[in-house]
């Protein structure tokens, strides 16, 4: 595989955008950032809770992951973006709730998280992902 592939789920939202929700070039796989929005419905979910945001946005993270050929125990790199720092704490809980429950093994994800504004009012949390394929 040499050229760029447009990766595509109907498990994650679809995206608002001119972007895809992921592209997979070689081993890697480049995951557009993700909100905590229903992929049925199109609808961003739990208005003002930060940890049950992250769990749905990392589930469409996964979605896409998944839909590459890679599995969440090869993502490499997660990047976080918090509207508020008050937000921390309970996205880290819910964070580290939903990484460990979806790796294996004792090697986490690196991870890098950064305080800014979001595109919707709504969004407390936005989370994009790199994963490597191994063959």
């Amino acid at each position: 595989m040499t050229g760029k592939i447009a990766v595509s789920t109907t498990d994650a939202p679809a995206p608002a955008h001119t972007f895809s929700q992921g592209v997979r070039k070689g081993p890697f796989v480049q995951v557009s950032g993700q909100g905590p929005v229903d992929p049925a419905t199109n609808e961003y979910l739990y208005p003002g809770d930060v940890g049950a945001q992250t769990i749905r946005t990392l589930q469409n993270v996964k979605a896409i992951v998944n839909a590459s050929g890679a599995t969440f125990d090869d993502v490499v790199m997660l990047r976080v973006y918090l509207t508020t720092r008050d937000d921390f704490a309970a996205m880290n809980d819910a964070y580290g709730e939903f990484v460990v429950a979806n790796t294996v093994g004792d090697v986490l994800p690196s991870r890098t998280t950064v305080f800014t504004g979001l595109p919707r009012e709504q969004m407390l949390v936005e989370i994009d992902a790199i994963a490597v394929i191994s063959d």
